[in-house]
């Protein structure tokens, strides 16, 4: 379903963390308008593949999405961090053995994101198949977040 999202000019997605009861993402967008329908198109083809895969009808999201306008480098890395490690804040990462021997989310796109703090070797399920994201286009979400530092693979974001 992010497919459809790839390498826009108006609207893309550049990361996403999928939890149990929500989800995340980082997107770039022309602007306003092209959020606006960049994320009512989201929304929509989320919950219409959500409902397929569970042989259901009606709405899937309770809520509009929350949109911030990031605007400075430390904002990006927050951001980054937050999106990234949400897995971490949900304690998501100690729910089973499997999780805790993990480094990265699997239903988030950090196995696409080179700005980690630590070499990362994700060892790949069979059948695993990366979340499809646009590398960034701005320089707040390419570089400019660094002056910061770069992210830690326990960053538990706040």
């Amino acid at each position: 379903m992010l497919e459809r999202y790839l390498g826009r000019a108006a609207f893309r997605v550049v990361h996403v963390s999928i939890q149990r009861n929500h989800v995340h993402l980082l997107v770039e967008a022309a602007d306003r308008r092209a959020l606006t329908a960049g994320m009512q198109s989201f929304a929509i083809n989320a919950a219409r593949a959500l409902n397929a895969s569970h042989g259901r009808t009606g709405k899937v999201f309770a809520y509009r999405y929350h949109a911030t306008q990031i605007r400075t480098p430390w904002h990006a890395r927050h951001a980054l961090a937050y999106v990234l490690n949400n897995w971490r804040r949900h304690r998501e990462d100690a729910a089973s053995p499997r999780t805790l021997a993990a480094k990265l989310d699997p239903y988030a796109s950090g196995i696409a994101f080179d700005g980690w703090s630590q070499r990362v070797r994700f060892a790949r399920l069979k059948d695993y198949q990366p979340l499809p994201v646009s590398p960034p286009t701005t320089s707040l979400l390419q570089f400019d977040w660094q002056r910061f530092g770069l992210i830690d693979l326990h960053e538990t974001p706040g």
